[in-house]
C-alpha cells in the first residue's frame, strides 16, 4: 500500500511565483509618457462645452497608476485644482465611479471600497468578502496602513464594530495578512493532517470547531492549502466547498466558500465574480467596475482566459452586451481588447 507520503509526494505545488505579477496586466505603462501633455489635455476636455469624455477615458485608461498619480500631480501643478475634484464634477455616473476608481492608487482604492463597504447602516458584506479574501498579505499590509491614513481608524477596528460572530473572527484574522508565505518546502505530513483536522472540526463531529477552520486557512500558504483541499477529498465524502456549505450558514458560509475558491484559483473566482455580475437582468455595476480597476494592472489576462475556458465567450463580448456609451469603452480598455 502506497504511503501517505509517497502519494503525496507526486503533488506538485502550484502558483506563478517566479513571474512578475505584471506579465499578466491589461494596463501597462505608456511608452513616450508626458504627464505634462496628459494634464493640459485631460484640462481642455474638462472645459470644453459638454465634457470631452472620450479624450478623459482615453488618456486615463491607457496610463498605469504609476502615470495616472503623476498626471494628477502636473494638473495640480497646471490649475491649482485637485484631479479628482474636477474629474468628479465634470463626470457622473458609472463612468465616474471609474475614472475616480483608477486615479486612486490600488491601496486607496482598496481601503475606499472597504470603507463604503461598512459605512452607515447594515454592512455590504460582499465587497468586505471579496477584497479582504482575495488580497496577498503584501496588499493587505498596505491597505491597513492606507487605510488609518484616509479615516483616522484602524480597518480591524471598523470591521469588529460592523461584523459579529464567527465572520467577524474570520474577516479580521485575514486582514491582519499573516499568512505563511514560505512557498520553499512542501511539508507533506502537515498537509495531510491539516486535511485531516479540517475534516475532524467539521464533516466528521456533531457542530463545526469555526476557530480550526479559520487557523488553518488564514495562516497557511496558497499552495500548502491547494495540497490540503486535495487530500481532504480522501478523508471526506464531498470537497472542501460543499463541507462549508453543510456546515455553516449566512455570511460566515460566504466568506469561506469565496476563501476556498481564492486559494483553488484567484483568476477563475474573478472571472465567476465578473459574470455572476453580468447574468440575467440588470448589472452589478459596483462588483463589475471594481475587479476591472483593481485587477487591471495584476492579472486581467489571466482572468480573460478562465472566464473564456468557462463561458464560452470573452469578457470583452460579455462587458460589450451589458454596458454602453463612455462607461463601456472605459472597461473595454481595462479589459485589453477581445481574445
Amino acid at each position: 500500500m502506497s504511503t501517505v507520503h509517497e502519494i503525496l509526494s507526486k503533488l506538485t505545488l502550484e502558483g506563478d511565483h517566479a513571474v512578475a505579477p505584471s506579465a499578466y496586466a491589461t494596463i501597462r505603462s505608456y511608452p513616450n509618457f508626458d504627464a505634462d501633455r496628459d494634464a493640459m489635455a485631460i484640462e481642455t476636455a474638462i472645459k470644453t462645452k459638454g465634457v470631452d469624455e472620450p479624450t478623459i477615458v482615453n488618456i486615463l485608461t491607457n496610463r498605469s497608476n504609476e502615470q495616472r498619480q503623476d498626471i494628477a500631480f502636473a494638473f495640480q501643478r497646471r490649475t491649482k485644482k485637485e484631479l479628482p475634484a474636477a474629474l468628479k464634477s465634470a463626470l457622473s455616473g458609472h463612468l465616474e465611479a471609474v475614472i475616480l476608481g483608477l486615479l486612486k492608487t490600488p491601496a486607496q482604492y482598496d481601503a475606499s471600497e472597504l470603507k463604503g463597504s461598512m459605512k452607515g447602516l447594515g454592512t455590504d458584506e460582499e465587497t468586505l468578502i471579496e477584497i479582504i479574501c482575495s488580497r496577498t498579505n503584501q496588499e493587505l499590509n498596505t491597505i491597513n496602513k492606507v487605510y488609518k491614513e484616509m479615516y483616522k481608524t484602524e480597518l480591524e477596528k471598523d470591521i469588529i464594530s460592523d461584523t459579529s460572530g464567527d465572520f467577524r473572527k474570520l474577516m479580521v484574522a485575514l486582514a491582519k495578512g499573516r499568512r505563511n508565505e514560505d512557498h520553499s518546502v512542501v511539508d507533506y505530513e502537515l498537509i495531510d493532517q491539516d486535511a485531516r483536522d479540517l475534516y475532524d472540526a467539521g464533516v466528521k463531529r456533531k457542530g463545526t470547531d469555526v476557530p480550526k477552520w479559520i487557523n488553518i486557512m488564514t495562516e497557511r500558504s496558497v499552495p500548502h492549502l491547494q495540497k490540503v483541499f486535495e487530500r481532504y477529498k480522501s478523508y471526506s465524502p464531498y470537497d472542501m466547498e460543499e463541507s462549508i456549505k453543510k456546515e455553516v450558514k449566512g455570511d460566515l458560509e460566504n466568506a469561506f466558500c469565496n476563501l476556498v475558491q481564492c486559494i483553488n484559483n484567484k483568476q477563475m473566482y474573478f472571472a465567476n465574480r465578473l459574470y455572476d455580475s453580468m447574468k440575467g437582468k440588470g448589472t452589478k455595476d459596483k462588483v463589475l467596475i471594481r475587479i476591472m480597476v483593481s485587477r487591471s494592472e495584476v492579472d486581467m489576462l489571466k482572468i480573460k482566459s478562465e472566464f473564456k475556458r468557462k463561458y464560452g465567450k470573452s469578457l470583452y463580448y460579455f462587458i460589450q452586451q451589458d454596458t454602453k456609451g463612455d462607461y463601456q469603452r472605459a472597461l473595454l480598455n481595462l479589459c485589453g481588447g477581445d481574445d
